[in-house]
């Protein structure tokens, strides 16, 4: 939730707006704050899916494990994240995120850069024949 303030003459209110949350075929993203140069998503992966390996021209990430296990591809490194363990894909490096495990894997992602558009994304592989 996104809390947005509300002032009356002498009192502050805070209202939730709900996050928009984005579906695709290996699971979810939720944009939960995004201002000048950042993002920052939740995302969910479902067991057993992968995103594809890409690459973004504009932006690196930071992914934060919260609960699963994330199987990371970044250049020409693999590592298994658990919750509590992070890891930076620097723009311009080919990467790919996987749940291996049986049970969804959910991080924050914070994105950093001069453009964060979806649109700003190389696809090297899909699982699912997306260009």
């Amino acid at each position: 939730m996104i809390l947005t303030g509300q002032s009356s003459s002498s009192t502050t209110t805070a209202q939730t707006q709900p996050c928009p949350t984005d579906s695709r075929p290996w699971g979810t993203f939720t944009v939960l704050d995004e201002g000048p140069g950042y993002k920052i998503k939740r995302i969910e992966v479902k067991p057993g899916h992968r995103l594809s390996l890409q690459m973004h021209h504009h932006r690196s990430e930071h992914w934060i494990v919260v609960s699963g296990t994330a199987h990371v591809e970044c250049g020409d490194k693999t590592e298994l994240l658990t919750p509590n363990q992070s890891t930076y894909v620097p723009a311009c490096t080919k990467h790919r995120l996987q749940n291996p495990g049986v049970v969804p894997l959910i991080l924050i992602e914070v994105q950093n850069g001069e453009y964060l558009g979806e649109d700003d994304i190389i696809r090297f592989q899909d699982d699912y024949a997306r260009q």
